[in-house]
């Protein structure tokens, strides 16, 4: 497994924890590695068998290889030597491996990625199967140059089916559809805290990310806290997932605790869980309303009414394979909007049973979507 950027994205952590025992469930004799930026935060997952640093080597300046790369470059406008470089640490693991799973499911939707692409074409030639786990790309991710390096894949996995029916419109026809792995992960359930509310706490989850993207979002997620707190007797429990340098899910939820914590009735869950111990505390709460994508599938598979905030092409096929249409799912403009939010936390609670209903009925069928990525992973 390559790409990963590390366990404390508690969303990366369960795609790892979750595909490794779907694999080991399945083949238990398999050998399961993972390359990763930041090993440490990595060793939480069981059933791996190694963990490797993964670096972005770059050249350093006046070295022969920066010399052959300059040269390359200037003389043939090939730039193939300098891009292998960077993806060195990976590049010297791809004659361990017959298999190799990039799952990296969104890096398609950040522009074009030529060293990405050089990559696939070096473990291509060397004549490994190649696969995207858990894919999710919209239309407006994809370019000439991206739909040729998808081309290249052995077997594209898309977690949901608007990136499957966008990716078959392109011609890309080694695309199987299946479901987020993270439907089939554990959950382990820790004491609750004090001011928890037993069937009358709400989980709240907003990140840094979606604030940058609009500025504006910040107020109107203050705007529902007020609105829940005033109209209800739910206690919010304020709900981390992504806890990373200059992307911390609870630095920001916490100015929304110290904001609303007088009420006693306001709970900031910790920084240092994993994601089975997130989903155990997701998993006893009445309704969720999250920005990070895997801590609204925690709560999913957990038959847990949600509603989505910011959503992209991954969060509205969620929806949609779930319920039938992107429901309860809102836009990144749309978020901006108080009326709105509170209007969707209305319908979702006046809809509940209806919502714990379709949940139940669906999430089996989603979880035998997951398992079905590991019998395409293993088909010749």
């Amino acid at each position: 497994m390559f790409f990963h950027g590390g366990s404390t994205n508690r969303g990366c952590e369960a795609i790892v924890r979750s595909g490794v025992a779907l694999i080991k469930n399945q083949h238990p004799e398999a050998i399961v590695d993972l390359i990763s930026w930041d090993p440490k935060s990595d060793k939480i997952i069981p059933l791996l068998d190694n963990i490797f640093l993964d670096t972005n080597q770059l050249i350093k300046k006046y070295s022969l290889s920066w010399l052959i790369s300059a040269f390359k470059l200037k003389i043939f406008k090939d730039e193939s030597y300098s891009l292998r470089h960077l993806h060195k640490s990976i590049i010297n693991k791809i004659p361990n491996y017959d298999i190799l799973m990039s799952i990296g499911g969104d890096n398609y939707c950040y522009g074009e990625q030529p060293s990405i692409y050089e990559l696939d074409r070096v473990i291509k030639k060397a004549g490994k199967k190649l696969v995207l786990w858990g894919a999710s790309i919209g239309q407006e991710d994809l370019s000439p140059q991206k739909i040729t390096d998808l081309k290249t894949f052995d077997l594209i996995l898309a977690r949901e089916s608007l990136t499957f029916e966008v990716l078959k419109n392109n011609g890309i026809q080694n695309v199987k559809l299946c479901a987020d792995g993270a439907f089939t992960m554990e959950k382990e359930e820790l004491p609750l805290p004090e001011n928890w509310q037993i069937g009358k706490t709400v989980g709240f989850n907003f990140s840094p990310l979606v604030w940058k993207k609009n500025k504006n979002s910040r107020e109107a997620a203050f705007n529902l806290v007020r609105h829940i707190l005033k109209t209800t007797s739910f206690t919010i429990a304020f709900t981390p997932h992504v806890i990373q340098i200059d992307n911390d899910d609870y630095e920001c939820l916490n100015d929304f605790f110290n904001e609303f914590k007088n009420t006693n009735r306001v709970v900031l869950l910790p920084n240092n869980l994993n994601a089975i111990q997130y989903k155990g505390y997701i998993a006893r709460m009445k309704f969720f309303i999250g920005a990070r994508t895997h801590a609204t599938i925690a709560a999913y598979s957990c038959l847990v009414p949600t509603l989505v905030l910011g959503y992209s092409i991954k969060s509205k096929g969620i929806a949609k394979d779930i319920f039938g249409e992107e429901k309860l799912v809102l836009s990144l403009k749309e978020i901006s909007d108080s009326s709105k939010l509170i209007e969707k936390f209305e319908e979702m609670k006046n809809q509940e049973q209806e919502i714990i209903n379709t949940l139940a009925n669906r999430i089996p069928e989603i979880k035998k979507m997951s398992k079905k990525a590991v019998t395409y992973l293993f088909e010749d």
